[in-house]
């Protein structure tokens, strides 16, 4: 079976790439869960309350009150286990495949026909679940940056309001620094999971599909007759002449 091998060792490179980036969407929501003690920033709910005073119009503070957020509902933990379950998948994957490249790279051959569309149909599924994975993360992190800034009415911005004290019983000294950098890597992941499903689409017809059209075509020529010139009947076997 022929392999390409510029397209394994791209294949190889993407892998590398897909657990660097799974490990920096894995880690920051990590810490992220732990600082917040097991819940989940993304779709939170909740409102501003000064305490001490009058309630203020937003943006503004009264001399001597207190502004702290009270979070009425935090978010489903599903759309934080999400995230991570696609970057612990995408490491674990990229780990066993960059495995496996090496190995083809070295014993040069490929995947089985039905080892490759396997391949392709994962690849495929993944770059869906990613993708959907991104938007959610994006979305919940916009939400909690909403109510966090108040709407934007508050005179810091998503980012300032680490060093703002917010008065909850987490810990929210790095939260966007954590759920951004996963925001980005996550979808970073979806791009190298379309270039997997590209490669390895591209792997499967080069391997499997090329070759059997390419001896198909040898045989058709081989077996036509050549243009121009009229095919002669075989000849018959001449009758052995016995001599008495």
């Amino acid at each position: 079976m022929e392999l390409d091998r510029r397209l394994l060792l791209a294949h190889c490179a993407v892998h590398a790439l897909s657990m660097a980036a799974g490990l920096l969407v894995v880690v920051p929501m990590a810490l992220n869960g732990s600082a917040f003690k097991g819940r989940c920033a993304l779709f939170s709910s909740g409102y501003w309350r000064t305490e001490g005073g009058p309630q203020p119009e937003p943006g503004e503070r009264e001399a001597g009150a207190v502004a702290r957020l009270v979070v009425q509902q935090w978010g489903p933990p599903a759309a934080c286990q999400f995230a991570t379950f696609v970057g612990i998948f995408t490491v674990l994957y990229g780990a066993a495949q960059g495995w496996r490249c090496l190995f083809y790279l070295h014993g040069r051959h490929d995947d089985t026909l039905f080892s490759s569309f396997l391949t392709v149909l994962l690849s495929a599924c993944m770059l869906f679940l990613s993708g959907g994975a991104s938007v959610i993360l994006s979305l919940g992190l916009a939400s909690w940056c909403d109510t966090v800034t108040n709407n934007n009415s508050e005179p810091f911005s998503c980012a300032a309001s680490q060093s703002v004290p917010l008065y909850l019983d987490v810990d929210t000294s790095s939260f966007y620094t954590e759920l951004s950098l996963a925001q980005a890597s996550l979808w970073f992941v979806t791009l190298l999971w379309l270039l997997q499903s590209t490669l390895a689409f591209m792997r499967l017809y080069h391997s499997h599909n090329g070759p059997c059209i390419l001896r198909e075509k040898e045989l058709l020529l081989r077996d036509a007759p050549s243009e121009g010139y009229p095919s002669t009947p075989p000849s018959s076997p001449e009758t052995p002449t016995i001599m008495v």
